[in-house]
């Protein structure tokens, strides 16, 4: 049993799923005055098995060239440790009981959940191997946590969720690129080419991810710079916003100049760092 526990924990990407639960509870943060922790523990159960549910619906999809690469290799499916049944049924099963807890939430997050499990498993998923625009498709399920947690408290779409979603979607790209660039040869053996141009780690790919980078600084100050006069942060939300977009713009930089993998390594981990920071300066400064 405790190894079926840990394949379904790799099946279901638990450590990936923290981070992404993280920017939904923030987001639902944002849009609280008072913290009702049964809706707290709906949106953070829910969000955790819809995000499990997506990625083992795209691990089900992409058991054959997981089997191909080193990084991935090792997952059950291309072991034959789970079999594909197995893995649909663990799938299905995390999909309902999440999309349940959103939707008890209110409908309009419920269909939010919808549209990010069947556009990352089911569009993004299989343009992987096609076009390297897959990322810009997978940039929008990946976006959507935020602005579900904030849908999830006030049952109303608007500017302020969407300003979350304009942070994350463009944080999407260098984050995603970095990880590419570390990953490139290994995706190469899947038929993956996943970044920006096809020529592989070039100065034109870097520079595209630096640029993509530069952008997150404008993003990230849509909550401070929200129209009418009704801003979601405040002056310390946009200082740290601000600070943040430089550090993670210097290993973009570093990047260009290098073309190396240790400075790919080093702006994947100011990605992990950047994001959630950001996020909770929002949250702090709305106290």
């Amino acid at each position: 049993m405790p190894d079926r526990i840990k394949d379904i924990a790799l099946l279901f990407k638990i450590r990936l799923g923290f981070f992404v639960v993280l920017s939904a509870i923030l987001g639902w943060f944002m849009a609280v005055d008072t913290i009702d922790l049964t809706a707290f523990l709906r949106l953070s159960i829910g969000g955790y098995l819809l995000t499990g549910a997506s990625n083992g619906l795209n691990q089900i999809i992409e058991t054959r060239v997981d089997g191909l690469m080193a990084r991935t290799s090792n997952r059950p499916l291309p072991t034959g440790r789970m079999s594909a049944k197995e893995a649909w049924g663990y799938s299905i099963i995390a999909a309902a009981i999440g999309l349940g807890c959103l939707f008890s939430l209110n409908a309009l997050s419920g269909w939010l959940g919808v549209a990010a499990l069947v556009s990352y498993a089911f569009i993004y998923t299989p343009l992987k191997g096609r076009t390297a625009l897959s990322v810009f498709v997978g940039a929008f399920p990946g976006a959507l946590p935020p602005m579900i947690g904030y849908v999830a408290a006030t049952g109303d779409f608007g500017i302020e969720p969407g300003s979350l979603f304009a942070v994350q979607f463009m944080w999407q790209f260098p984050h995603f690129w970095a990880i590419a660039w570390l990953a490139h040869d290994d995706y190469l053996k899947a038929g993956y080419q996943l970044l920006p141009f096809n020529g592989g780690r070039t100065k034109r790919s870097a520079w595209q991810i630096v640029a993509y980078t530069v952008f997150c600084i404008p993003a990230s100050l849509l909550p401070w710079a929200l129209p009418n006069g009704s801003p979601m942060v405040g002056n310390y939300a946009l200082v740290v916003a601000i600070l943040c977009g430089i550090m993670f713009l210097v290993p973009a930089i570093q990047l260009y100049r290098t073309l190396d993998l240790k400075a790919a390594r080093r702006l994947m981990f100011a990605s992990f760092i950047y994001l959630p920071v950001v996020q909770i300066a929002y949250v702090l400064d709305k106290l």
